[in-house]
């Protein structure tokens, strides 16, 4: 890296005042070795590995890596390692403030660099599913020809956020959630290490369970957490860190939940299947995830009213009404008093009974209009009322079937091209059974048996 004088003398005030900087900052590790989890990508000969410098190098040197994960769990963490322990010059660069013009910059100076003093660069570009499509393409050159290693951090699923030739030409290296294991080890460590706490205080156990679960898997948050809950402890005189002194410390949990991107999908697509495996439980809690984290309660609704239709339809004639009901009631009504509706709704259709016939039904049906399987309409069913039309033969021998017993008429509906072809197999779950029932004897009448 490549500090100003300005950033030299923060960083060289904080190794002689390390309570001048955020706990998250003084933990941060300075070999791979002292990373918290991530095992699956820091074995031996790993593209991690060789970017510090632990062997591989020339025709086989290391390739670009894209590090992709959720926050607090160790991307800029690695950036950071990379930095201090490989002898390349190091350049961070963040998508949300650097642009074409930043990159460009650090390429013509990687080149000099490489041509002038033989020294490779390694950029660090966080946040990179920030850049635009054009953005991204003004780093291919740079990555295709080596004249940077390029390491990318992103919270956002690069198969969506990241052009395909960035991706093709970069190793894609996804970061594993942590457990509360790692970061169990990561408090204790912070409690007792000189960069850390240095023993001022003691974590009991019911404190150190209630850390983990207010932390989320998210490494920095556990450490903001327990240096707030042992600033709170210190300042009352108490050599331990209560759970209640946590409790007044620490409101809540962070929601891990990005309403622009991958979770907003994957936690949608969660209660969606939880409700269709009727789940109440688990449906609930991916309910309260989306509320929690702010989610356009609109957005629910529609997700409900698909689900209505898609995994129940007649089987429970009423679910689809429940979640028009509760769509137009959110509307109007709004946070916080929408959540009830929103129980409400995902409650009915969570135990409901399910069926996708309906859905199968109009699949089949497409699917054989999109393969050309559509015919003309049969006579006696086109339009026969403009001048003209007895002429031809448009109704002639159409029966109505208001005039026969049962309003049931056995004449051909469907085209020639797929007469006889059946979309609508229904269940017998719940209120649908009743469907298969009337359906069997309508099909026999049409048949004329």
């Amino acid at each position: 890296m490549e500090p100003d004088l300005f950033t030299a003398a923060a960083e060289e005030r904080q190794s002689r005042e390390p309570g001048g900087s955020p706990l998250a900052v003084r933990m941060r590790p300075r070999t791979l070795d002292e990373v918290v989890g991530q095992g699956h990508l820091l074995r031996p000969g790993s593209p991690l590995r060789r970017l510090v410098g632990e062997g591989g190098g020339g025709p086989a040197g290391p390739s670009s890596v894209i590090l992709w994960g959720p926050p607090g769990i160790g991307k800029t963490t690695l950036a950071y390692v990379v930095s201090h322990a490989t002898n390349k010059r190091f350049v961070e660069l963040s998508a949300i403030t650097a642009g074409v013009k930043e990159v460009r910059a650090v390429i013509e100076s990687a080149k000099r660099e490489s041509g002038g003093y033989g020294r490779d660069t390694v950029l660090f570009l966080d946040e990179i599913h920030r850049f635009s499509k054009a953005q991204q393409d003004s780093l291919l050159p740079a990555v295709e020809n080596r004249w940077v290693t390029l390491i990318a951090a992103t919270t956002e699923n690069p198969y969506f956020s990241i052009i395909s030739p960035l991706l093709s030409r970069s190793l894609l290296l996804t970061l594993e959630p942590l457990t509360d294991d790692d970061l169990r080890g990561l408090l204790r460590r912070a409690l007792t290490d000189e960069r850390g706490l240095k023993g001022a205080v003691m974590l009991p156990g019911d404190t150190e369970e209630h850390l983990l679960r207010i932390a989320g898997g998210d490494a920095r948050r556990a450490l903001t957490a327990l240096e707030a809950g042992a600033g709170a402890a210190l300042a009352k005189g108490e050599p331990e860190i209560s759970l209640s002194t946590l409790e007044e410390t620490v409101d809540r949990a962070a929601v891990k939940y990005d309403r622009d991107g991958d979770q907003h999908y994957d936690v949608a697509s969660a209660l969606i299947k939880s409700i269709r495996g009727s789940d109440v439980d688990a449906a609930l809690h991916y309910l309260a995830r989306m509320i929690e984290a702010g989610e356009d309660p609109r957005f629910i609704a529609r997700r409900l009213m698909i689900s209505a239709s898609e995994d129940i339809g007649l089987a429970d004639p009423t679910a689809l009404p429940t979640a028009v009901a509760a769509a137009q009631a959110v509307a109007m009504i709004g946070f916080p008093e929408a959540a009830l509706t929103l129980s409400h709704a995902t409650i009915a259709l969570a135990l409901a009974p399910k069926s996708n016939a309906a859905t199968t039904a109009i699949g089949a049906a497409l699917a054989d209009v999109r393969a050309g399987k559509a015919g003309p309409v049969p006579s006696h069913l086109r339009d026969s009322h403009y001048k003209g039309a007895a002429k031809l033969g448009h109704g002639t021998g159409y029966q109505y079937p208001h005039d026969l017993p049962g309003a049931i008429a056995a004449q051909q509906y469907a085209p020639d091209e797929i007469h006889g072809r059946r979309y609508y197999e229904p269940t017998r779950y719940g209120a649908e059974a009743r469907y298969a029932d009337v359906l069997e004897r309508v099909r026999e009448r049409l048949a004329g048996e």
